[in-house]
């Protein structure tokens, strides 16, 4: 016959004090210091939501600060502040009343050319030209991306393959021919007026020609925003599609739509030098590509003049430079893994002197 007698199970206690079998040994828990507690707790987040708001809404979208990104910045920035007041302090660019292929000195800080006009004023007003047109070309290109790109990817069906059917014909045709011919006629064409051979007109070219790698990588981010909860319940709520695309899909696409202008920009500059300097860039307007052209027609090369070729070059250089390092650092932000890569190679190299392995992840294996 089993003694043993049935355990009731205890109420729980709210009284304050630890229960248990050695609750007899066990300081009593005080209720004001749960309260207390509690309230610090509810402080700390609070504070977390006030740090977390203090940054705005957009910071979990833009780059974080890096090497890459401050350099890029300060490269353009200079090169822009050039462009904007260099023409400023500049003579006029077609002022003929200079010596010709004057070496740089302190009249004439970058020389002259064959023609005697100021290499330093044409330079100023060049790199303004330049800026012009790759910005035209950059928001003509990215919004032709976007319509070609986010729409088809938002909307499917029939509208995503007719659209994705001309992207692909577009992206499949060689660039540079398809611009050298645009040009080519467009500028020859009747009626057009000013605008002929004008830096507008190249820039629109530039930017019609240069949209659809962009659009592929749009189509298959907004084919993926939009199977995401705010979006379906953005669509269950009644809101039109424009105002979803505007509203809940582009805003998280800000950093790969920046990376993708940029590069329109890049495109745009390095398509009108090649352009300038074959002869099919603006005539009635100073880029650095039509002083590479008039370096290469008036024979700077064979004749010695450096400061007529070099210094448009240079600006070229510098400016796809710090494009590409701000491209980089943008691209941080829409690739983790890059962010994270230095890291892990800093890691791994430490791991190696140490005679440990390391993970792809970066954690010691």
């Amino acid at each position: 016959m089993d003694d043993s007698q049935p355990t009731l199970d205890r109420a729980p206690d709210d009284s304050g004090y630890a229960m248990g079998d050695d609750a007899p040994f066990q300081a009593p828990v005080s209720a004001e210091a749960v309260r207390e507690s509690a309230r610090e707790a509810s402080a700390t987040a609070a504070f977390a939501v006030a740090q977390a708001g203090r940054g705005g809404r957009f910071r979990h979208i833009l780059p974080s600060r890096s090497g890459k990104l401050i350099t890029g910045l300060v490269i353009v920035g200079l090169i822009t502040l050039f462009g904007i007041f260099g023409p400023m302090i500049a003579q006029p660019p077609r002022d003929s009343d200079n010596e010709a292929l004057l070496p740089p000195s302190a009249e004439h800080w970058l020389g002259t050319t064959k023609l005697g006009y100021d290499v330093f004023s044409q330079l100023a007003w060049g790199t303004r030209g330049s800026l012009f047109i790759g910005l035209v070309a950059g928001v003509v290109a990215l919004v032709l991306a976007i319509v070609f790109g986010v729409f088809a990817g938002y909307f499917g069906g029939v509208a995503d393959e007719v659209l994705t059917l001309f992207t692909n014909i577009v992206l499949v045709i060689p660039g540079l021919p398809v611009v050298m011919v645009i040009a080519a006629y467009v500028q020859t064409a009747e009626g057009l007026g000013p605008l002929a051979r004008s830096s507008l007109l190249v820039a629109l070219v530039l930017g019609i020609t240069g949209w659809a790698g962009s659009a592929v990588v749009l189509r298959a981010q907004a084919r993926s925003l939009r199977t995401r909860e705010y979006v379906a319940a953005a669509r269950v709520a009644g809101e039109r599609p424009a105002r979803i695309i505007f509203v809940e899909i582009l805003p998280n696409l800000v950093p790969l739509l920046a990376a993708q202008f940029i590069f329109g920009v890049i495109f745009a500059v390095l398509g009108e030098a090649g352009l300038s300097y074959l002869g099919l860039g603006p005539t009635g307007s100073i880029t650095l590509g039509t002083m590479l052209n008039d370096a290469q027609t008036g024979q700077a090369v064979g004749t010695g003049a450096w400061w007529w070729f070099v210094p448009p070059g240079l600006i070229i250089a510098a400016l796809g430079a710090g494009l590409s390092l701000i491209n980089f650092a943008i691209d941080e932000v829409v690739n983790p893994k890059l962010r994270l890569a230095p890291e892990n190679a800093k890691r791994q190299r430490q791991a190696a002197k140490a005679g440990k392995g390391v993970a792809d992840t970066g954690a010691f294996a």
